[in-house]
């Protein structure tokens, strides 16, 4: 028989492996695959399975070496990492990135034995050790003690012959004693078979401990302070702070600004929709009616509105504000004048020059680089100023002397050259309209000829020469500046004051006519018909033609709706028709398209301008075929309108 210290491993053993079978078996229900007794799952045979597309190689092939070289720098980091510099107020490039790339990372408990804590670790399982071994120690020994109390009263009583074997077994029992024992081995636990004890006790109860205290006193501090030229210092950061402020509180409307798109539109070929972004206003200009839009030519995020009134009865005063997409809440420039603005215009290379005609008919420029509020430059009584309102002002090229000037069309029908000479507006008559047909002869035998009223009126994108003159009576008239009593060309246009006319930005004979009559015509100058009429049911505010496209154009109606067409999906009707007014009674008085970015703006007779986006279908481009380049710029645009053209032709050919 072996003693207990040698049974006791070969029974720990034992009960380990019957507990391991317990749980692979477990595990095996639990996976769903039932496993007999006694089978041996290695002993099946396995096959290799190949894919189907798999190459067959070579034994040459398979034994070519491909060589691999591995670099310490990730392919994967960035290398044009820039921090703002404060000391030197600008941006500078980090010069270290940091190449370490970590693919697996795991939490351990592990220690080292040779490290500080392993020892501090491994003394105290010694010291635990051995006082549980003194213990056991001490109560052997107090059991051998009572075990001989009662073998001494035997030998006593007993022969004299038992003595020496009683005292050779208390020798025994002594080197027994201080002979030091083996530890015995620590118990494997079995991870398949545990227990996990759990408890739940009250929660107490949350009390509140209120007190009352007297509330500290108080003092009323007032003074005065006077304005001083130091604020002029802290304006620039009291700006940046506000856009700050404003496009955290717009953030939701710049994040849709830059990445929604609608996703209906996947659903719907020829419907678009226009989503409401910014709304600008200001109290100032409350009960005026916007009555001029432009886009900034540099500054992309900058336009300015134009305020006044179209009711002959309710005239009064007019403003000048410039807005930015940055700052919805308050204009980055405002100028009132006494009478109301009607149109305006910002210089192509001097985008901080602006150009205003009045109700009055005075025409002025606005420097935006100049503190003052009043007009740098402006038209009186003794300089030729205008008898009737300004509907419309543009800028032209300089003229051989390099001097500013720019053209106004007004109601008392008298197209006027204006050039910037030194300090003063300096004018002259291009051209005077006359109804044709209307003239009639007095006694003295004179003629006397009816001035037509001029509305509206636009530059040939080519031909710095011809422009486009659109008149109350609903005529437009082709004229050059070369002739000054004579059109090139006469259209009946409308049955109503034409209240915007405009040549498309990308194909040289293609203009568009808006008015009161509630239509939208487009025109080819070399025909005197129109090529396309659209009815929109109320009075036409305006038209633009969209930059990124020549078949896509906007128009507004009194009725607070905007419509979007394009010509290219569907020449019969507008693909978007949608109101926009800010309140349902408000009429939508002017659009533009922005040069860059899918938006427009919408200004109605409350003085309120709107800004939306255009969906996915309102600016499609041409579709990329496989293996082919999809091709861009003027000559496609032109090609694709040319082609409407042509069809609309050969159909008024036919009839």
């Amino acid at each position: 028989m072996l003693p207990a210290s040698a049974k006791a491993p070969h029974k720990q053993s034992r009960k380990q492996s019957i507990s391991i079978g317990r749980g692979t078996r477990k595990r095996d229900e639990d996976s769903g695959t039932e496993v007999g007794e006694g089978t041996d799952e290695w002993a099946q045979s396995k096959a290799t399975v190949r894919p189907p597309d798999q190459l067959e190689l070579t034994d040459a092939e398979l034994k070519e070496e491909f060589t691999r070289i591995l670099t310490a720098n990730n392919p994967h980091a960035p290398q044009n990492i820039v921090r703002y510099s404060f000391k030197e107020g600008t941006y500078k490039l980090i010069g270290f990135v940091n190449q370490l790339a970590v693919h697996y990372t795991q939490v351990g408990n592990l220690i080292p034995k040779d490290s500080d804590e392993g020892r501090r670790q491994h003394y105290r399982d010694e010291l635990v050790a051995g006082s549980q071994e003194s213990a056991k120690v001490i109560s052997e020994t107090e059991n051998l003690e009572e075990d001989e109390e009662p073998k001494e009263l035997e030998t006593e009583s007993g022969s004299q012959t038992d003595v020496p074997a009683a005292g050779a077994a208390e020798k025994v029992t002594e080197e027994e004693l201080m002979t030091p024992k083996q530890p015995k081995e620590r118990k494997l636990t079995n991870q398949f078979n545990f227990s996990e004890r759990a408890s739940q006790t009250f929660n107490n109860p949350l009390r509140d401990r209120e007190c009352q205290m007297e509330p500290p006193p108080r003092t009323n501090f007032s003074a005065t302070a006077n304005q001083t030229d130091d604020i002029i210092k802290v304006s620039q950061a009291a700006k940046i702070v506000e856009r700050m402020v404003n496009q955290n509180t717009y953030d939701d409307v710049a994040q849709d600004f830059k990445y929604y798109e609608d996703a209906a539109d996947e659903y719907r070929d020829q419907v678009g929709t226009l989503l409401p972004l910014w709304k600008f206003q200001n109290d100032k200009a409350k009960r005026l009616s916007v009555t001029a839009l432009c886009w900034n030519p540099k500054y992309r995020d900058l336009f300015a509105v134009g305020h006044g009134s179209y009711d002959f009865m309710k005239q009064s005063r007019g403003m000048l504000l410039l807005y930015s997409m940055k700052n919805p809440s308050f204009p980055e420039y405002m100028f009132s004048s006494d009478s109301g603005i009607m149109c305006l215009d910002i210089h192509v290379d001097h985008p901080y020059l602006v150009a205003v005609g009045h109700y009055d008919g005075n025409v002025a420029i606005y420097n935006l680089k100049k503190p003052h509020s009043q007009p740098s430059f402006r038209s009186s009584a003794k300089s030729g100023k205008h008898s009737d309102p300004v509907w419309q002002v543009k800028w032209q090229k300089d003229d051989m002397d390099q001097n500013l000037n720019f053209f106004s069309v007004s109601s008392d029908g008298r197209i006027v050259s204006w050039t910037l000479v030194k300090s003063e507006l300096v004018h002259v008559d291009v051209i005077k309209l006359k109804v044709e047909g209307s003239t009639t002869e007095v006694p003295e035998g004179l003629q006397l000829h009816t001035v037509g009223c001029g509305t509206a009126f636009d530059f040939h994108k080519e031909i710095d020469y011809m422009f486009l003159v659109g008149t109350e009576e609903g005529k437009i008239y082709k004229c050059s500046k070369s002739y000054s009593s004579q059109f090139l060309d006469t259209y009946d246009a409308h049955n109503m004051a034409v209240d915007a006319v405009s040549w498309n930005p990308y194909h040289t004979k293609v203009f568009m006519s808006c008015s009161s009559d509630w239509t939208v015509k487009i025109w080819d100058h070399t025909i005197k018909t129109p090529m396309f009429i659209y009815d929109l049911n109320s009075a036409v505010g305006d038209v633009a033609w969209a930059p990124y496209s020549s078949t896509v154009f906007a128009a507004v109606t009194t009725d607070g709706k905007a419509h979007v067409f394009d010509l290219a999906i569907n020449k019969y009707e507008a693909i978007c028709n949608q109101p926009v007014a800010a309140k349902k009674k408000n009429k939508i008085t002017h659009v533009q398209f922005n040069p860059i970015h899918p938006i427009i703006i919408v200004g109605d007779d409350r003085g309120h301008i709107i800004c939306l986006k255009l969906s996915p279908n309102l600016r499609k481009m041409p579709k990329e075929k496989k293996g082919q380049e999809v091709q861009k710029g003027p000559a496609v645009e032109i090609a694709k309108l040319d082609k409407l053209l042509n069809l609309v032709r050969e159909v008024k050919i036919k009839t």
